[in-house]
């Protein structure tokens, strides 16, 4: 975009905007922030809006918005990032909010009362409840069970109002509630009480076991045996909680989140595990469903903000355990800015000791098994709701007739041997595989060529045998960009046929039409674009596949030749124990030792783990 057709206002602003760090906003022609960002030098990173052509599809979106922009200059980044958060906190800008539901996600909620209660809420800007938050939680069935557990361990006030003037309810008789409303409990013990389930709530089993232990103690003491008797009813059923929570470090004095993300095209999933004293006490899983990010790191640094924006001080652990994604500069300047929020020292930490590494992968692992719930979920929303993706996909493509066949092809050709494709057909948004048809590629046998390779199949495909045997779909889809398009355009052409047919570039997610310069981009996170990315993903799924079993165990062995430092005698060694590639890649460093000397075994980790190296 230039400068030149910028409104007034932005223009004027431009004009004074310093190189000095601070926060920007950025607002539509109805004077709502669409956007907050940070900055260290604020002029060059507002300026780099507008002076090139965007690779985001946001971006494209975003920036024709800008009516006008404000911005607040700070002494440090790291100030202009707490600024930044404080923003984003307060006004939630459409083009900021990046976690899937955030507002939908239930917290705890210790209401603001004489006698506070505890219950789950939405944390929303309309309504909102007044009290302490805890939370996100993202499973919400397991936080209703928690709920039930703590309304069993601690007699808190159920209601919100008293059912009875001159006597308590049934919640009193059967030991759920203290009746408060009665003035049966001091306001004293009342705050212990809350302090505990405070301390139950982030994790602290260890203080609340004390805790609890002591108050029993000291009723017992006293005389009061049924007192002492609930006390220590909610210390057994404490521990035995504990139990049930794995171990992870024999120290109990370790607190730490540990966040993995893992990802497929423009769909990202984030799960955290949090260590309370050295215990594995819970998961938490989120899904990104407008992730206009470009690299892991902006995905990882976007995650940080919103969830430890959304945190109370006492659920920020001391130590936080990431991926080896961040440069040094940026991880130190989010633990300022966490020790900014949580007013205590915090460590994060990419460190590649043994433990990381374990622990990094169960998180990853998690991820994975997340992201594939959220694909089947995208899937089932695809075929209970094909008719309206199917009619929006027509439209925006302009295409001659609903889209009920779809056929999408692939070129596979690892280190340029043994050219293949693929073609796989959805019918009606889903897969139809038995109308998958794979190809050996005849023409570019010598020399890799995608263009000439794609010529061949969609000859074979729509002019030879197989068109008199499969029905000929209502959309193309060929996987690359617009030279891909133009060659597979030019069979069509010499034919004098003129199907609806388009490609899909992976880089940006775009969509071309044939004799077209400007793509389709279709929203980020709309299903239509899913459609797409899940037919192009299982036609690419299809070639590699095929191209494997083509090449069978040599295709294992050459991946295997690329690690520097593995003799071939390792290799066999590996490929005897382990059996395929995929066994190796997967194996743990601990794994790996068993079979080969330690310095090879950390080569050969480090090759399939990029992101947690083992120095």
């Amino acid at each position: 975009m230039s400068t030149q057709n910028l409104p007034k206002e932005v223009k004027q602003t431009l004009a004074i905007i310093p190189e000095l760090s601070g926060s920007y906003q950025y607002f539509d022609q109805d004077g709502e922030i669409i956007y907050v960002g940070k900055a260290k030098n604020l002029k060059k990173r507002v300026y780099s809006y507008f002076n090139k052509n965007h690779d985001s599809p946001k971006l494209r979106v975003m920036v024709p918005q800008i009516a006008k922009i404000q911005f607040i200059v700070t002494d440090s980044e790291v100030e202009a990032l707490i600024l930044e958060s404080h923003l984003i906190k307060k006004h939630k800008p459409k083009y900021n909010v990046l976690l899937k539901d955030d507002k939908k996600f239930p917290y705890f909620v210790i209401t603001e009362e004489e006698y506070p209660r505890i219950i789950v809420a939405r944390k929303t800007n309309k309504n909102k409840i007044k009290g302490k938050y805890f939370g996100p939680y993202t499973d919400s069935r397991a936080m209703y069970a928690t709920l039930d557990l703590i309304k069993k361990l601690f007699p808190l006030k159920q209601c919100k109002t008293p059912k009875f003037k001159d006597r308590p309810c049934l919640y009193y008789n059967i030991g759920r509630c203290m009746a408060p409303c009665q003035r049966k409990v001091s306001t004293d013990e009342y705050k212990d009480i809350l302090k505990n389930v405070e301390l139950f709530l982030t994790g602290k089993q260890k203080e609340l076991i004390g805790a609890l232990k002591k108050e029993m103690e000291k009723y017992a003491q006293a005389q009061e045996f049924e007192k002492a008797a609930r006390y220590r009813d909610s210390w057994m059923d404490v521990q035995k909680t504990m139990e049930h929570q794995k171990v992870v470090f024999e120290n109990t004095n370790i607190n730490q989140d540990i966040i993995s993300l893992y990802y497929e095209g423009n769909l990202f999933v984030v799960s955290l595990l949090q260590i309370r004293q050295g215990r594995l006490i819970d998961k938490k899983d989120f899904q990104f469903s407008n992730a206009n990010l470009s690299a892991e790191n902006e995905v990882l640094t976007t995650f940080l903000k919103e969830y430890y924006t959304m945190a109370s001080e006492s659920e920020i652990p001391a130590t936080i355990v990431l991926p080896k994604i961040l440069e040094t500069q940026e991880i130190e300047l989010y633990t300022k800015w966490l020790e900014s929020q949580a007013q205590k020292k915090i460590k994060i930490t990419d460190s590649p000791t043994k433990r990381n590494i374990e622990l990094l992968n169960l998180a990853q692992k998690n991820a994975k098994f997340y992201f594939e719930k959220v694909k089947l979920e995208k899937l089932s929303e695809i075929q209970r709701d094909y008719n309206d993706i199917g009619a929006y996909i027509q439209e925006k493509l302009e295409l001659t007739k609903f889209p009920y066949i779809v056929e999408c092809f692939d070129i596979s050709h690892i280190q340029g041997t043994n050219t293949v494709a693929s073609m796989v057909t959805f019918e009606n948004g889903m897969p139809k595989k038995s109308r998958y048809r794979k190809f050996k590629v005849r023409s570019t046998e010598s020399k890799p060529d995608d263009f000439k390779s794609l010529q061949e199949v969609v000859e074979r495909r729509y002019f030879g045998k197989l068109s008199e045997k499969l029905p000929f779909p209502d959309l193309i889809i060929i996987d690359g960009g617009k030279g891909q398009l133009s060659s597979v355009m030019e069979v069509f052409e010499e034919k004098g046929v003129y199907p609806d047919i388009v490609s899909l570039a992976k880089r940006l997610e775009e969509v071309f039409k044939p004799k077209e310069s400007q793509p389709v981009i279709f929203p980020i996170n709309s299903p239509a674009l899913y459609f797409f990315q899940r037919i192009r993903d299982e036609a690419h799924r299809f070639a590699i596949t095929y191209h494997r079993n083509l090449r069978g165990k040599k295709a294992t062995e050459s991946i295997l030749d690329d690690i520097k430092g593995l003799s071939k005698t390792n290799k066999e060694i590996l490929m005897n124990q382990l059996k395929d590639i995929k066994r190796i890649s997967l194996a743990s460093y601990e794994e790996l030792c068993k079979h080969i000397p330690k310095r090879t075994a950390k080569v050969v980790y480090n090759f399939f783990n990029p992101n947690v190296q083992i120095i």
